[in-house]
């Protein structure tokens, strides 16, 4: 009888609920762009004052292939056959004479480079210098004068939380604009799988898609703060761009033809902290104990390379370099890219427990 009387109620209750309006629900208003007198926002303001100066990039690159004749796979031996590929990028004016900045992976390795102005021009490119390290590279536009120019910002003084415009060609649909925030700054290219590169990137929501790579990021001003060069096939909504003022640095050289230098160690390394030589040094299976310290630890010295030259070892803690303190492995990367080749480094370890400090003279990469 009771569950009955339960049940009842239940019901009574379920239908006077239907009876009664909903509570209201708060919308999420839209984002607001701001807006002067004329009804412009500022993006649009800031994409006029680029626009011209932003430029696709069209390449074409011919390799051979040796193809089965039975299968018509690809084969060590075979019939040699040509074939030709395309490619697609952006890149932007930065001297009315007609030097463009771009990524070196737009067009490293191109036989032919077409560059196609915003107002249809088509003009031939040619590639100045390139840089796989930073991903930066230089075009030159043939026969061109009195071109539009970006004007180039302080990526130093980038903050996170700023607007963040991102221009370009994705997927060849040209003149393409978004909009978003700067994420993060100094995002390590190895933290991003791009071990290959030494570089500190820009991190931004702004959509970033195939063929937006080279074109600018901008700020509010439309100053470029950022070259876009990388999205992460594992994410939706990351993108990343290579501070502007790298490209400052390099893009003379690259320019004038010149090979960009950058500082070898030859190591493999990881960030060391007290918690990971305290894990390490509590394993009875532990190859060998290790300092509990905030520093980079060795986990290999490459053959023929200026730390095996210096004698250095597996397992040598880094902890100072030239009277700088030394904390994580990104940190000693920049403090390597910032020296010279050839520079005599004070590097100090600590290796069975002892104070050491070993004389090291960095190599080319790649040589």
């Amino acid at each position: 009888m009771k569950s009955r009387i339960g049940s009842a109620i239940v019901a009574i209750a379920l239908i006077i609920a239907t009876w009664l309006p909903l509570p209201a629900i708060a919308a999420v208003p839209p984002i607001a762009i701001p807006k002067d007198s004329s009804g412009s926002s500022f993006v649009s303001k800031a994409v006029e004052l680029v626009g011209t100066a932003v430029v696709r990039i069209d390449t074409e690159r011919t390799i051979t292939r040796r193809i089965d004749p039975f299968y018509g796979d690809e084969a060590l031996t075979g019939l040699p056959q040509q074939q030709l590929l395309r490619g697609q990028g952006s890149g932007f004016i930065i001297d009315r004479d007609g030097i463009i900045l771009t990524n070196a992976h737009v067009v490293d390795r191109a036989d032919k480079v077409t560059v196609i102005l915003k107002d249809g021009r088509s003009l031939e490119g040619k590639v100045q210098g390139v840089d796989p390290v930073t991903d930066l590279a230089v075009v030159k536009v043939k026969g061109a004068k009195n071109l539009p120019t970006a004007q180039l910002g302080d990526s130093d003084i980038v903050k996170v939380g700023d607007w963040a415009i991102a221009v370009g060609n994705p997927f060849g649909l040209d003149n393409t604009v978004t909009l978003g925030i700067v994420s993060t700054l100094k995002r390590a290219s190895s933290t991003v799988g791009m071990t290959d590169k030494r570089l500190d990137f820009i991190q931004t929501d702004a959509a970033i898609n195939p063929g937006n790579s080279g074109g600018p990021l901008l700020d509010s001003q439309g100053r470029v703060i950022g070259i876009n060069t990388a999205i992460r096939a594992d994410a939706t909504g990351i993108g990343f761009a290579i501070p502007i003022n790298k490209a400052k640095t390099i893009s003379t050289q690259l320019a004038r033809g010149e090979k960009v230098s950058h500082p070898y160690l030859g190591v493999q390394m990881v960030t060391l902290t007290p918690e990971i030589a305290s894990e390490n040094n509590q394993d009875p299976n532990a190859p060998f104990q290790i300092p509990e310290i905030n520093g980079v630890l060795t986990i290999r010295v490459l053959p023929n390379t200026a730390a095996s030259v210096a004698g250095m070892r597996r397992g040598d803690a880094i902890v100072e370099v030239d009277g700088t303190a030394i904390h994580d492995a990104n940190q000693l990367q920049d403090v390597m890219e910032n020296s010279h080749v050839g520079q005599q480094l004070q590097v100090r370890i600590l290796r069975d427990g002892k104070d050491r400090i070993v004389k090291v003279i960095p190599k080319e990469l790649n040589s």
